[in-house]
């Protein structure tokens, strides 16, 4: 009876086309010109890689691009290039991730207005293989621009639904739930700031999903702090690089001079 009742389960979801609803994100503030230091670590605070947030705009189009560079080699590298008129919307999208850092390194392209996604990956054999898939994409894809949707969700708002494509190596759509935390105190110096924290979980749909939550393989949550006011900016981050991922954590680094690292040496 067990059986009959899976193998019903399957059907239904196979038969059942899952519905993908779009929710676009008002620009409340515009993006432009901007260079960032970042370092990230794992939880327990051991450094694997340093990083660079660039970004600058051209009219309505801006480009974003956020590379890391692990002590082991290993290179994160994403160029997101978006629109941002009345509301934030994804243009192209190119992910590369390569090195011992990551399981399966990948070079992902997607291209909104062809339905495009280009995946070139290593198998299990260490061979490289390219599929090229179309999905219907819809319009609030937010590969590459996730830290930007989330200086301009409204924090009294109680929930934000968005699309990503998630690589598996084979490309799938997904949604992500993105729901604020609260407000939480850290300091700069001495001067003791607030961040809302925003909670990201990952909403596998179909069939996929719910095998992943009756095995216990659903994407752990990601969390992300921004401050907020006038000009609203990212501080912290919390979540996996990749799907099946650690968790590791994202963090602003501050420049260091010769003469302060002696200091810091000395203490």
């Amino acid at each position: 009876m067990k059986r009959s009742l899976l193998l019903a389960v399957v059907a239904c979801a196979l038969s059942s086309p899952s519905a993908v609803s779009a929710e676009e994100v008002g620009v409340r503030h515009t993006e432009g010109l901007v260079h960032g230091f970042l370092v990230l670590r794992t939880m327990e605070g051991n450094t694997l890689a340093e990083g660079d947030l660039t970004e600058f705009a051209h009219g309505d189009t801006v480009t974003n691009r956020l590379v890391f560079h692990f002590k082991d080699g290993s290179v994160h590298d994403e160029t997101a290039v978006f629109s941002q008129r009345r509301s934030f919307r994804l243009l192209t999208d190119h992910l590369v991730q390569k090195g011992p850092a990551f399981r399966h390194p990948v070079d992902v392209s997607i291209d909104t207005s062809k339905g495009e996604v280009t995946v070139r990956y290593g198998d299990d054999d260490g061979k490289e293989k390219v599929t090229t898939d179309h999905l219907d994409l819809p319009v609030d894809v937010a590969n590459g621009m996730v830290l930007t949707l989330l200086k301009n969700i409204h924090p009294d708002v109680q929930e934000t639904k968005v699309s990503m494509v998630a690589v598996t190596p084979k490309p799938r759509l997904v949604k992500l739930a993105i729901t604020p935390g609260g407000e939480e105190t850290f300091t700069i110096v001495q001067s003791r700031r607030k961040a809302t924290r925003y909670d990201i979980n990952v909403e596998i749909g179909g069939l996929t999903g719910w095998l992943a939550d009756l095995l216990g393989k659903q994407p752990p949550p990601i969390h992300v702090w921004i401050l907020g006011g006038e000009a609203p900016a990212f501080v912290k981050s919390e979540g996996p690089l990749y799907m099946g991922g650690p968790v590791w954590r994202i963090e602003l680094a501050s420049p260091l001079w010769p003469a302060t690292a002696d200091v810091n040496a000395k203490n």
